[in-house]
């Protein structure tokens, strides 16, 4: 049994040329959408694209912070991870920050009498 042999192939004139402005035009396209997938909203003070994450895959690790209110979430990032997930893991753990915090304080005391009124003081000297 021999070698297949390979079709032939006809040759190809000289390659296009894009014009200057086309390769810029979709570097720029490439560049917003990257910028665009990577700034989201702050849970906090509520900036749209003020939340910016950095990842660092060498390190293993994300950074998320806000450049309006200096929140900051860091976590542990694999080669899979994206942006968005360190913003959905940052959303989970302020919500679950918020449920301890809520479930450790004592509920509010809630009866039809109204609370005795507080004295700050006497007016009278």
């Amino acid at each position: 049994m021999g070698k297949r042999k390979k079709s032939s192939r006809k040759p190809q004139g000289p390659r296009k040329k894009e014009p200057l402005g086309t390769h810029n035009l979709s570097l720029a396209r490439f560049i917003s959408h990257f910028l665009a997938e990577s700034a989201f909203t702050c849970l906090f003070c509520h900036h749209d694209k003020s939340v910016t994450v950095r990842m660092d895959r060498k390190e293993g690790v994300a950074q998320l912070f806000c450049k309006v209110c200096d929140q900051r979430y860091q976590s542990k990032v694999n080669h899979l991870t994206e942006p968005i997930d360190i913003y959905s893991e940052w959303i989970d753990a302020a919500d679950a920050a918020e449920r301890h915090a809520t479930g450790s304080r004592p509920a509010a005391a809630s009866s039809s009498r109204n609370a005795p009124a507080v004295n700050f003081g006497s007016d009278e000297e």
